[in-house]
Formats: structure tokens, sequence, C-alpha cells
């Protein structure tokens, strides 16, 4: 009777949590930072100019650019009209600047300022909507700049609530109705998953309201397929022991009790290495990759935490019923070296015959992929192309540099000494690819006769037009050649701004990567050190992932560039590859090499690693795949950092699976042998 009420307890426990947690999903939205400047380290230039550039700020608006283009020249004074109608529109913050009229006539930009207290999104929406009403016949209008970028990102974003979680859960339902042939099972996996979810979520959120974290759109998304992700994964394992135990003849709670025994230390070491690989983001350097690593840690623990307590009490209370209309069979007791028959006992038994060639090709093929890793262009995208598909911003942009210097509406800025400020300004019209400079007036716009400088705390600000558009490469090019010339005329100057705040994330994000990327490998190496209790095996295993991550960027670098087309890549996309598919390709070796130490205790490491492959060989393998499709339904969101990471994961994840786990590691640990497991007793045993 305690049984069952721990069991019930525990179920009331977790539904409570999914109660709470659940409607909490949809106020993420309200705790979101996607601010890319608010993601820089506060050493950072472009971090240290945005500080002085608030004190300069005459309010708190964010710009719109409203472009207005016609196939002959424009109706001035239609264009005017335009821009007084413009002047009711709800959520302004100020006066609309404009209209400027291109030097051949065809375009005209106005500059409107919207509060940054109001809904972006809505009034540039609501913007969009009167100029196709107010617009003269025969032009075309966009609505571009900092305000009508947010309000095109928040729109990709928007599936993340809906759309992303039902593709994800839609996949992995019909996964599992494949793998088990049943209806409870496949209900209660994803039962435990979503619970998970939803504790994820609650924590997560409160996080984030306190201001212990910063969250953006991209984590949040990530968390949804990471947590649905591992839990099914830890389920699986714990699953396929359970069925084990059924199908020796184990009772109800008997067999809950040891499935738990037996997968709580694959479990723990698989989370683990997955969360501290996370947690190691925690030294980086842009807020947003350290954000993530809680975030992900969290999700990765209440994983854990709902596989090892939800999954168990469901699985006891229903007993063989779960696994109905086919019910668990006992297996034949298999000889000292006889190995099962089907798939993986014939997989296996190819392995024992042939391990050295087969190790050998496997790693030579996955060399040759992992050439293509110096073609992939991880050095940022413009922020016109983080939107995949049309985009009303995107075109705008086109437009305004067609017609205007390429980074009109989205100025760099130069802090200067108040004291020096002319001088200055003429040092930066001297640098090549800048458009125009003037010093900023008290009241805002240029300095003119009647109009002094403003100068703040004995500074001034210079605005600064590019003739390319700010996001672009070279926009990053005039940047760097701006600074280094106006650091070597005055060394107190800061150059910040839109160009600046993505040259200085990507410079960064570099850094990181070389940084974190030896962490998160020693604090595998560790926990798999404990784990396995061995020196060798840890290290090959390592080894593996490490060379089957390099050809999964590899052939993703091909993919992007060949079949996608993109223009590139964001720099933090190497890294966060680099933590799901090490951390996560690292967990499909420790299900395999736990059950071939477990196996090698009883008849041998050679005949162990191949008894642990044929009975492995269909858990992993389902787990691979699962996890493989929910990082996939990220392409549902047309974001190219989300598409880019969910390729990469799901890619490197079913090489793992099918050829690292398959082959690799088990035909490398036969032909080593009980060496394998150096210096443990093991590696002495015959």
């Amino acid at each position: 009777m305690w049984r069952a009420l721990v069991s019930v307890a525990l179920i009331v426990v977790w539904l409570g949590v999914a109660g709470v947690g659940g409607p909490t999903f949809g106020k993420l939205s309200s705790v979101q930072t996607n601010d890319q400047a608010a993601f820089l380290p506060a050493s950072a230039e472009a971090t240290r100019a945005l500080a002085w550039q608030e004190k300069f700020r005459q309010g708190d608006a964010i710009p719109a650019v409203v472009v207005v283009v016609g196939s002959s020249a424009l109706d001035q004074q239609a264009i005017k009209s335009v821009a007084d109608s413009l002047a009711k529109l709800p959520d302004l913050d100020g006066a609309i600047a404009g209209p400027f009229f291109s030097e051949d006539g065809l375009a005209a930009q106005l500059l409107v300022p919207l509060s940054a207290d109001g809904d972006t999104k809505g009034t540039v929406d609501q913007l969009r909507s009167d100029l196709v009403k107010l617009a003269p016949e025969g032009t075309s209008t966009y609505v571009t700049g900092p305000a009508g970028f947010t309000a095109d990102l928040s729109e990709a974003f928007s599936g993340i609530d809906g759309v992303l979680l039902g593709v994800a859960l839609t996949a992995v339902l019909v996964i599992l109705l494949l793998v088990y042939r049943s209806l409870l099972l496949p209900i209660t996996v994803l039962l435990t998953a979503m619970v998970a979810l939803c504790g994820a979520i609650l924590a997560v959120y409160f996080m984030a309201k306190e201001g212990l974290i910063r969250l953006d759109g991209q984590s949040q998304g990530i968390l949804s397929i990471l947590v649905i992700g591992a839990a099914t994964d830890y389920s699986l394992l714990l699953v396929a022991r359970h069925k084990e135990a059924v199908a020796s003849g184990a009772g109800r709670w008997e067999a809950a009790v040891l499935a738990w025994r037996r997968s709580f230390e694959p479990i723990l070491a698989s989370g683990g290495t997955v969360a501290v690989g996370l947690l190691c983001l925690l030294f980086s350097d842009l807020n947003s990759n350290k954000a993530l690593g809680p975030i992900g840690a969290f999700g990765i623990l209440f994983s854990v935490l709902s596989a090892l307590t939800f999954l168990p009490a469901v699985l006891a209370l229903l007993g063989k019923a779960a696994y109905w209309p086919f019910h668990p069979r006992p297996a034949r007791e298999l000889e000292a070296e006889e190995l099962p028959d089907g798939l993986w006992g014939r997989i296996a038994r190819f392995v024992g015959r042939h391990p050295r060639p087969i190790w050998i090709l496997t790693i030579i093929v996955l060399a040759a992929g992992a050439l293509g890793i110096t073609q992939l262009k991880a050095t940022g995208v413009p922020q016109s192309d983080l939107v995949l598909g049309q985009t009303d911003s995107r075109d705008g942009q086109q437009a305004l540099g067609d017609h205007f210097p390429g980074g009109t509406g989205s100025p760099a800025y130069g802090v200067v000494p108040a004291d020096r400020a002319s001088a200055l300004l003429t040092v930066a019209k001297d640098v090549p690819g800048v458009a125009s400079v003037y010093i900023q007036a008290s009241g805002g716009g240029p300095v003119m006769p009647g109009r002094e400088a403003q100068v703040v705390d004995g500074r001034s600000l210079l605005t600064i037009t590019l003739d390319d558009a700010a996001d672009s490469n070279a926009a990053k090019a005039t940047l760097v050649q701006l600074r280094d010339t106006l650091h070597e005329a005055d060394p107190e100057v800061l150059v910040g701004g839109t160009t600046a705040t993505l040259s200085d994330t990507a410079t960064t994000a570099e850094a990181d990567l070389l940084k974190i990327i030896p962490l998160i490998l020693a604090a595998i190496l560790v926990i798999l050190m404990l784990l396995l209790r061995s020196i060798l095996a840890p290290v090959l295993l390592v080894a593996t992932t490490l060379l089957s991550y390099g050809t999964a960027m590899g052939i993703s670098a091909w993919v992007f560039n060949g079949i996608f087309k993109f223009p590139g890549a964001d720099p933090s996309v190497p890294l966060f590859g680099f933590v799901f598919l090490v951390a996560l390709g690292v967990d499909y070796n420790i299900f395999l090499m736990t059950r071939v130490r477990e196996e090698s205790l009883k008849h041998g490491t050679r005949n162990g690693v191949l008894r642990g492959l044929s009975v492995t060989g269909g858990v992993i393998t389902s787990a691979g795949v699962v996890l493989a499709a929910t990082f996939a339904a990220l392409g549902v969101i047309p974001i190219m950092f989300l598409v880019q990471l969910g390729f990469i994961v799901a890619f490197g994840v079913l090489l793992d699976t099918l050829v690292v786990r398959t082959l690799l590691v088990p035909a490398l640990v036969h032909d080593i042998g009980q060496k394998v497991w150096w210096p443990s007793r093991l590696s002495k045993r015959e």
C-alpha cells in the first residue's frame, strides 16, 4: 500500500508543477530581452559607448525608418502630407523627422520615433497598414530600421509558443508509437517530458523575472527542444530496463525498482555531462551565451528528475499494462559466447569479426567530412538576414541602400572630448566608407548656426553615417578602420552603434570558443572517468565525439553554403553546436559503455562490448532518432541561427548514434580489449 501511496504522491506533485508551469509558458515573452547590445560584456567598446549614448539621448524612442519609393520622381508635397498623417499615430515618442529625399528624387525617408514602453510590433504593424492607405499611388512603402527589424523578429519568434512545441511533440509521439507499438507507453513518456518542461519553464520564468538571467527568444526555443529531447532519451533508457525486468518475470513494484536502480547511474551521468557542459557557458563573455548555461542546465535537471521519479511512479502503477497490447516476452537465455538474434546481434557479430578495418575506415570517412569545417563562415550575418524569407524590414533596408547611404537610420556614434570634437569630426570624415558626420546639438540634430553642441561631462557625440548597411561586412570593415583612425588621433574616443555592437559580438564569440571548449572537455572527461573507473576509455570516447563534431560541422558547412545558400552563420553557432553535440554525443556512449562495463564484468571485454552493442542498439538508436527529430523541429522557426543549430545537432546526433556508437566505439573497444579499462582492475581481467 505504501508503495502505491508514494507513486501517487509523486505523480500528483509533478502534475501540480505542470499545472502551474504550463500557463507560465505564455508569460515567457514578457521577461525576454532581445536587444543584442544588452548581451555584450561591460568591457566591450560598444557597451562603454552605449553607456555614454544614453547620457546624450533625448528620449527612449525606438526609431522606425519609413521608406517610400516611386518609379518616377516623388511628389514631395504628397510625401509631406503622409508625414503629417503619421504624426497622429499612438505610441510616438517625439516628432517625426523628415521627409528626407534622395538625390535621384525617387525615394524619401521618414524617421518615426516609437515609444520604448509601447507595443513595438503592434505599432509597426499599424504603421505599415496606414502607409498602404496613405502613400501616393504608384509608390512602394517599407518600415525598416531598429523598430522594423524588432517587429519582424518578434513575428518570427511568435511560433515558439505553439508551432515549435506542437511539431516537436508530434514527431516524438510518432516515433514512440513506432518503437513501442503501444498506446499507453508513448503517452507516459511524453507526459514525462512535458512535466519536466513545465518545471523548467517555471524556474526560468522566475529567474528572468528577478533579473538573475537574461532570456531571449533563441534560449526559449532551445530550452523547449532540449527538455523534450533529453527527457525522452532518459525515459527510453529507463523503459528499456523496465521492459527487461517485466520480461524476466519481475512483479509490478520489483520491475520499477530494478529499472530505477539499473538506470540511475547512466541517466545521472548523462544529465551531468550535458548540465556541466551547459554551465561552462557561464564563463562566456557574451551574456546571451552565459544565460543559456543555467537555462539549459535547469532544463536538464528537470529532465533527469522527471525520468527518475515521475516515470517510475507511473510504470509502477501500470505494470505490464503499460505495454498493452504487446506484453514483453521472456528473452531466451544466451550461452556465454552467444549473441542475440536480430539486426543488432548481426551488427555486433560483424563488428566482432572485423574490428580493426571498421574503426580505421570509419575514422578516415569521418575525417574527410570534417575537412568541410574550413568552409564554415561563422563570422556573423547581416541583421536583415536573421529572419529567413521575405520581410518588410529587409526590403526596406535594400531600398535605403539603393537610394541613400547604406548606413542611414543606423549610424555609428563617436563619443569624443568636447574640446576636440571639430578636429575629430574632420578625421572621421576622411575615413573611406564614411558618408557623413555631424556633431549632435542640444535638442538633437546637427550643430548649425544658432544651435550649440550638446556637451555631457566634457564629451560630445559624433553621429557617423556609413556608406554601407550597418549590418554588412563592408560596414564592419569600415568600423575597424574608423576606430583605428580615431583611437590614433585620441585614445579616449569610443565608437559604438549597431555596427560596433555586431562587430564586438563576433569578436567576443570567437574568444569564447577558444576559452570554453577546453573547459567542457575537461569537465566531461572527469565525469566519464568517475563513471567508468577508467582513464583510457573516457579519452577514447571524447576523442571519437570530437571527431563526430568536426564531421557534423564540416558537412553542415557544405550544406549551408551549397544547398541552403546561407550568407554565413552566427559566431555562436560553432560553440552551441559543440556544447550540444559533444555533451549529447557522449550521452549515447555513456548508455553504451555503462552496459558494456556491466557485461564485461561477467563475460570479458571483447564479448561484453558485443553484448552491450546488441542489447542497447535498439534503445539508443531510438533515443538518437527522437533527439534528432526534436532538434530538427527548430527548422519551423524562420530564424537562421535556430535553423542552422537544429540541422547541426540533428545531423550530428544521427552521426553519433548510427556511426560512432554503432561502429567506431565498439570496434575500438573490441580491438583494444580489456586494456581499455586501464588503470582499473577490470583492465587486468582476462
